[in-house]
């Protein structure tokens, strides 16, 4: 006999105040442990980004950065940060789901992503989505790389 486990629904929100941007930046700086930002650079991050979290009833499970088109690059970026405890339920799955179809509002030739390499789980979800690595930075000072993946 197969048992089907329901998915919970996400409450998907903006932050719209320092409390909830620091959720944002909770979680943000799980994910990310490298590049820790602070509550200002949190501040400025959601005047150039879409910027969102993600509840499960009333528990934070993640967090996420939509990117518009910039000098840069033609492409919209969608990050979309799943604490570890709330994987592999399809939260991400939903979350992502949401934030790329934010992402497709806006004037791009594409979406990419980014993930850091540490991030297995991260990269795991992206590929099995169809994103295709093609770059590797490194911070300065750090070691462990950030991918850039393209949708394909």
């Amino acid at each position: 006999m197969l048992f089907a486990c329901a998915v919970p629904t996400l409450r998907i929100e903006q932050p719209s105040d320092d409390a909830s941007l620091e959720q944002w930046r909770h979680v943000h700086n799980t994910i990310i442990p490298t590049d820790p930002l602070s509550l200002d650079e949190v501040r400025e991050r959601v005047r150039r980004n879409r910027l969102a979290v993600a509840y499960a009833g009333d528990e934070l499970v993640g967090c996420s950065t939509v990117r518009p088109p910039n000098d840069e690059t033609t492409a919209a970026t969608v990050i979309v940060r799943i604490l570890p405890a709330h994987r592999r339920q399809g939260l991400g799955e939903q979350f992502y789901e949401h934030e790329l179809a934010e992402a497709r509002k806006l004037d791009a030739d594409g979406i990419e992503t980014i993930i850091l390499a540490s991030n297995t789980d991260g990269l795991r979800f992206a590929e099995s989505h169809g994103f295709v690595e093609f770059e590797r930075y490194v911070l300065p000072g750090d070691t462990i790389p950030f991918i850039t993946l393209r949708l394909t």
